[in-house]
């Protein structure tokens, strides 16, 4: 193998490295954004069953349930 061939042979090594690198990078990233879309969610659901609940709680305490 010439020292051109060899030189080339490292470099596709090295970009099929850093592009498997990169696919790991974007994979976390993607999952890291899926679970703070779930964690937001969640978030937003238990906002809104505590303000429900609240507004019951007035309601019955005014009198306004019936």
């Amino acid at each position: 193998m010439s020292e051109t061939n060899k030189t080339a042979f490292q470099a596709g090594q090295t970009t099929g490295k850093a592009e498997e690198k990169s696919n790991v990078l974007l994979d976390k990233a993607k999952d890291a954004a899926a679970g703070a879309g779930t964690a937001a969610q969640q978030a937003g659901k238990s906002i809104s069953d505590a303000a429900a609940g609240g507004v019951n709680f007035v309601k019955e305490k005014t009198g306004m349930n019936k």
